[in-house]
């Protein structure tokens, strides 16, 4: 095995023209001569550009899931749309993400994770460009389901590509920081639609696909993807553009090749081996989580948001800056502590957030019924709903973290499928359920 990494050192290196570096036996590793080690790098411009391209992914989620809250009188006024047919536009973004969610693992197996941002672009523009100069209601709706579609793949695919592409010592901060982008798109819809017109919104919308159209054009194919079809060459490509031209890779992408290759010989790929005995724990592990986080009313908390703030005496516009600035502040510290503490631990105190602002706002309204304190409650319910949201930056992301961890890449797709299916059915439920 050590003959093989080092042969496979020299190969890269003289391939890339280092041909001043020479193979350290002594230290496990690449040296330059009289100058020490080339260390793997945990954060590159390439790297950076590829986390960039997975949060254009999740604000876009944020902001097709944010869209028709601000826009619905103006939209109902100018289409001539009934209270049930708006309705049908609201709710239709819940059945093109369960369209989505349930091939979302397979697509993006088989095409892979670049090719399948390449395919969802399509659909994400074209949405938003469908209901920006629609003249009918079947248009809009139509626009409506494919922004649906792609955020049944998308909601797993920022995640499983930017878990696949880091390094294990910082994975989970690029993991969560790209995540609470979400809460930035719907904030900025909440905002930004309250002063411009509901097309001129969806204009704006598209700014997110544009943008990651054209980071598309230099960033890396996931080196675990590659490595699964058998493309080594691309394999170190990718993992020397990741790393750092003059890193050594070979460490790294020998684990990754002997990884697949282990898996190969013992498993296959059908969507019911992951209901194998040995992969039972870690299922119901990540899909109770994302059951139990989603069946707290996340999609009714934020829907409502606005009415909240202004119960508890805040203007809407301050109350959602608010809201996000206490997500961005929660998602950064979540993100400089994932890594030191664990998922574990996070997850807990997320869930005891989760839990405890729920109780809050459960009783600012219970007074509120009762008109018990009436001055005091909304601030309980405008306190309660921070801390929800701050509770959920800080936890919601290690469900689909823990989904590209635990499961090793031949069963992660029907994994993926299954988890994220259940995650956007009780999204679309409570979103249903929220706008009824």
């Amino acid at each position: 095995m050590e003959q093989q990494r080092k042969e496979a050192t020299e190969r890269l290196l003289s391939r890339q023209g280092h041909h001043n570096l020479v193979y350290n036996e002594e230290n496990d590793g690449v040296g330059v001569e009289d100058e020490g080690l080339v260390a793997v790098s945990n954060f590159t411009s390439i790297l950076g550009l590829s986390t960039l391209t997975a949060a254009c992914i999740t604000f876009g989620f944020g902001c097709a899931i944010g869209y028709s809250w601000p826009t619905q009188s103006s939209i109902m006024e100018d289409l001539g749309l009934s209270v049930a047919e708006f309705s049908l536009f609201g709710s239709i973004l819940s059945i093109g993400s369960l369209i989505g969610a349930a091939i979302s693992g397979k697509i993006t197996d088989l095409f892979g994770r670049k090719p399948t941002m390449w395919i969802l672009n399509l659909f994400y523009i074209g949405g938003w460009l469908a209901i920006a100069f629609t003249k009918a209601p079947w248009l809009l709706n139509l626009g409506r389901l494919s922004l649906g579609f792609t955020n049944g793949i998308s909601n797993y695919l920022a995640s499983i590509y930017v878990a696949e592409i880091t390094t294990k010592n910082v994975r989970g901060r690029f993991t969560i920081i790209v995540q609470f982008l979400t809460g930035w798109g719907v904030s900025f819809m909440f905002v930004v639609g309250s002063f411009v017109h509901w097309r001129t919104l969806a204009l704006l919308a598209t700014i997110p696909g544009l943008l990651q159209l054209l980071l598309l054009f230099f960033i890396p194919e996931s080196p675990q993807w590659l490595a699964k079809f058998g493309r080594e060459k691309e394999l170190e490509a990718a993992l020397l553009c990741l790393r750092g031209d003059k890193a050594d890779i070979s460490h790294e992408a020998t684990e990754i090749k002997d990884y697949v290759e282990s898996l190969k010989s013992f498993s296959s790929e059908g969507i019911l081996d992951i209901f194998q005995k040995k992969y039972v724990r870690q299922l119901l592990t990540v899909a109770g989580v994302l059951v139990l986080m989603n069946l707290g009313g996340i999609n009714a908390l934020t829907y409502y948001s606005g009415a909240i703030f202004v119960s508890a005496g805040v203007s809407s516009m301050v109350g959602l800056i608010t809201l996000a600035a206490t997500q961005t502040v929660i998602g950064i510290l979540g993100a400089t502590l994932i890594d030191k503490l664990g998922r574990r631990p996070l997850l807990l105190v997320s869930s005891a957030g989760l839990c405890f602002s729920s109780f809050l706002t459960g009783v600012s309204f219970f007074l509120k019924d009762f008109n018990w304190w009436d001055q005091g409650s909304p601030i309980l319910a405008f306190i309660g709903l921070l801390m929800y949201m701050g509770s959920y930056a800080l936890g919601g992301v290690l469900p689909l973290l823990l989904l590209s961890e635990l499961f090793p890449i031949n069963v992660k797709g029907s994994a993926g499928s299954i988890c994220n299916l259940w995650e956007i059915s009780l999204v679309g439920l409570s979103h249903t359920t929220s706008t009824s």
